[in-house]
């Protein structure tokens, strides 16, 4: 069986190059979206398939079952970009892959703007939230959309942000001769729900009435719903920067309070992700709606104890010990869990914290510090220091020991499959 996947616009055939035609018409069987099998000529005589629902767990089978001919698996666009294309080829690693241009690269020839300069996100399939954590002035970014309501909910969100001078542009079908264009600001947004396959773009203003500029940790305190069990800034900072965020890595954050270590852990790295483990019903729901707010609801809330609840869970890069270091076996599990290469920062503001610290590090290595902070407060009619609790902070790279994650445990699991345009 061959197997090609033929990314098509709304443009439909016309718009196709030869190879993408080529394959189309030697195709016995061509899989698609209703919306896509209907755009190809009555020349094409293979037999036309819809997808079933659900997509993703039916895609093996597919592929299997139309192994006696030569297969077209049509997509939206470049069907490696928020497409169905590297799904087939983990599946098919010989399948070959004919892109037509994306409604990203179409959208930023209508709006003039440089395509590298552009930052790009979906929300088919995913939560608009996360777009809060991409907004910065004079940002320009691109969203697709799940459906014809997104920029009025883009809208709204971008005013509660502090956004609302940002300039919204509804590109609708892009390539299509209904091609639409719908533009304003997202103060004034008034435009009823449009075409569902659209590209919102949005043109940040210079001056936002933003409070939480950029992604560099050290959020305002008060960025958060808490009830003092937070994390404060200037710890956060430091405990984040030794944390070392980096690109599809995992945290897991023991004692999550009110979440703000791996939400600013996801914040840092938009592709990292974060687990933050609360035993309290409470917190558990304020970590939720915090990193909603803060532009990174993929953040995932484990109800339980530590460390009994650790057990289980996928195996972590990176592991925040804001609370608890003095319990039985904690840091011993959280060390135990990381995969090699893996980072431990464990903080501790008690005695009996600093002692369970002193002895970790005295057996395992890594580098120990003691961390006081001070702010100006109002005394009568002056400002005076007061001073934060101080803070003992234990620093472990995985490998200082000696130590390494079993790779029978850690396996790394394959890659979430993306959300796929398909309406």
């Amino acid at each position: 069986m061959s197997v090609t996947v033929v990314g098509i616009g709304a443009d439909g055939w016309p718009g196709l190059a030869a190879p993408a035609r080529t394959a189309c018409e030697r195709a016995a069987v061509v899989l698609g979206a209703p919306r896509q099998l209907d755009l190809l000529p009555s020349s094409v005589g293979a037999r036309r398939e819809a997808w079933p629902a659900p997509l993703v767990p039916s895609l093996p089978h597919l592929l299997e079952q139309h192994g006696g001919g030569e297969l077209v698996v049509l997509a939206s666009g470049d069907p490696m970009f928020f497409g169905i294309g590297s799904s087939v080829l983990r599946l098919r690693p010989d399948a070959v892959v004919v892109p037509h241009p994306s409604s990203v690269a179409l959208a930023c020839a209508r709006l003039g703007w440089a395509e590298q300069d552009v930052v790009v996100l979906s929300a088919v399939g995913r939560p608009v939230e996360a777009v809060r954590a991409a907004l910065a002035p004079r940002r320009r970014l691109l969203v697709l959309a799940d459906s014809g309501a997104l920029p009025g909910r883009l809208a709204a969100l971008l005013v509660g942000a502090g956004y609302g001078e940002a300039r919204l542009t509804v590109l609708g079908s892009l390539g299509a001769a209904h091609e639409s264009r719908v533009e304003g600001t997202a103060r004034a947004w008034s435009a009823p729900d449009g075409d569902p396959l659209a590209v919102v773009a949005i043109d940040c203003p210079a001056l936002p009435d933003d409070a939480l500029l950029g992604r560099a940790p050290g959020l305002p305190d008060d960025a958060y719903a808490h009830d003092g069990q937070l994390t404060k800034a200037e710890m956060r900072t430091l405990s984040v920067a030794a944390l070392r965020p980096l690109p599809g890595q995992l945290l897991w954050d023991v004692g999550g309070g009110a979440g703000s270590v791996g939400i600013e852990w996801c914040r840092a790295e938009p592709t990292a992700r974060a687990v933050a483990i609360e035993d309290r019903a409470d917190r558990a729901e304020r970590i939720a709606a915090n990193a909603s707010t803060l532009g990174v609801p993929g953040v995932r809330v484990v109800r339980g104890r530590a460390p009994e609840v650790l057990a289980g869970l996928e195996a972590p890069d990176a592991v925040f010990v804001g609370g608890g270091v003095s319990a039985p076996g904690m840091l011993d599990v959280c060390r135990r869990a990381l995969r090699s290469g893996g980072r431990l920062v464990a903080n501790a503001v008690t005695l009996e914290g600093e002692a369970a610290l002193a002895a970790a590090q005295a057996e395992h290595g890594g580098t120990i510090r003691r961390i006081a902070v001070s702010r100006a407060a109002p005394v009568g009619r002056y400002l005076g220091w007061k001073a934060l609790a101080p803070v003992t902070q234990w620093i472990l790279r995985v490998g200082d020991d000696g130590a390494r994650a079993s790779p029978d445990v850690h396996d790394v699991p394959p890659p979430t499959p993306p959300p796929w345009r398909i309406p």
